[in-house]
């Protein structure tokens, strides 16, 4: 009898990559894959670290897990532990203990201890130099949007971030491998490739023979057919050149989302972040942005009450995003990372005030996203179609323009995996403008 197996994933999307890559594994060596309730044999949780609440939540999910059946093996893989290994060595609830590094040998771990009956640690150090970690997938949950991971790993060492010490330094995937995965997906039907890291702008600057860019990747993709759309994961601001953009122009499937990580607007704040531009350059990038992109869905992270802030660096801060007029942005109330420098920093900000400032932004942001929203409206626009929800008691079919701009059309037809020209009317909500064709 097959054993059956439950997956489970925290975090970001490179986790959920390797999550989905991890189960593929295990389906094609003879386990069954079920969803995660009770039951399984084992459980298999995709950890993540990058804050305080992000390792509680691993810790209980690994405490369900054993509850579910404490019989079953319960394996903790990813950034927790990595980061924690000898914490969780010292849990009864956990059989298997797998860092980063180590997932493409799931199967192997797992086969070693279910034959053995006994506990596996298989950690590596993130100091030492290592190459990418090979994993592939051949399709997703998602019908009409695949992600694709092209990057591990993070040299820049921000001030309140915990990430670099549980994924190590900058690790690129081959070029060949990453075109090969997308020629997968596409022979599969998949029409939009999202590209993902952990760093996804330091794509290529560990190759020592090759000369290649994240933008060589992306025009290696634009070449592939049946890939109607490219987007792009978290970007750092350098990367915003002339001609970076430039060459993007060129590449007809590319969707001008932009999504660049900011954190702070105001100068003193990003110094003691360990940030390495200033709000200018910020600024200057997103000018640029618009010079070849002028409706461009230009979004970002914000992080409030970051140690040391006080009330006229937050408005220094506010006054920036309403400068950058961004499209969207997603607002963050700082979290203590144990084991970073902002951690132990002084003038830690109270909760309270954390709290204020962010409803604050939070404010500012559904404004802005408004705004947004209303600049299309009357516009014609391509929208990849992916599924059928109900919204206030009618049903609708879903997509985005390639600037990410969510989109409802009321049609019997189905639009699944298509894309099709539709006029964007109104505001059907916050997040939704309402089309018809």
């Amino acid at each position: 009898m097959k054993k059956k197996v439950a997956l489970h994933n925290l975090g970001c999307k490179v986790n959920a990559y390797e999550t989905e890559a991890m189960g593929e594994e295990l389906a094609n060596s003879g386990y069954e894959i079920v969803p995660f309730e009770e039951g399984a044999d084992i459980y298999i949780i995709n950890t993540c670290t990058v804050t305080n609440i992000a390792d509680r939540k691993s810790r209980q999910m690994l405490h369900k897990a054993k509850k579910m059946n404490k019989d079953a093996i319960v394996v903790a893989v990813g950034c927790y532990a990595q980061a924690a290994s000898e914490k969780l060595e010292k849990d009864e609830a956990i059989d298997i203990i797998v860092g980063n590094d180590m997932k493409k040998d799931i199967v192997n771990i797992i086969n070693n201890c279910v034959d053995k009956k006994v506990s596996v640690v298989d950690i590596n150090d993130t100091k030492v130099k290592r190459e990418y970690e090979e994993l592939n997938i051949a399709s997703m949950e998602e019908h009409t949007r695949a992600y694709i991971k092209i990057q591990d790993g993070c040299n820049q060492f921000c001030t309140y971030c915990i990430i670099p010490y549980a994924r190590g330094r900058v690790r690129s995937r081959k070029l060949e491998n990453i075109i090969n995965e997308v020629k997968r997906l596409s022979d599969k039907g998949y029409k939009e490739i999202v590209l993902t890291g952990i760093h996804l702008s330091s794509y290529g600057i560990d190759f020592k023979d090759e000369n290649v860019s994240l933008i060589d990747v992306i025009e290696e993709i634009g070449k592939n057919e049946g890939i109607k759309r490219i987007r792009l994961g978290s970007l750092e601001p350098r990367i915003i050149t002339e001609e970076f953009l430039e060459r993007l122009t060129k590449i007809e499937a590319f969707c001008p989302h932009f999504h660049l990580s900011l954190q702070s607007g105001c100068d003193e704040t990003l110094k003691r972040m360990n940030r390495r531009y200033t709000s200018e350059e910020y600024l200057e990038g997103c000018k640029l942005i618009r010079k070849y992109y002028p409706k461009a869905a230009i979004t970002t992270d914000v992080i409030v009450g970051f140690p040391g802030e006080t009330e006229e660096e937050f408005d220094k801060c506010k006054n920036f995003l309403e400068e950058v007029n961004f499209a969207q942005m997603h607002i963050f109330k700082y979290s203590r990372r144990e084991g970073t420098k902002a951690a132990v920093m002084p003038e830690q900000i109270r909760d309270e005030v954390k709290a204020l400032r962010s409803d604050v932004l939070i404010e500012l942001n559904e404004r802005l996203h408004k705004d947004y929203l209303n600049s299309f409206i009357g516009d014609t626009k391509e929208v990849l179609f992916e599924e059928k929800v109900k919204i206030n008691d009618k049903e609708y079919f879903i997509g985005h323009t390639m600037e990410y701009v969510k989109v409802a059309i009321d049609t019997d037809e189905n639009l699944e995996n298509k894309i099709a020209a539709v006029k964007l009317k109104e505001l059907l909500n916050n997040e939704i403008v309402l089309a018809m064709f």
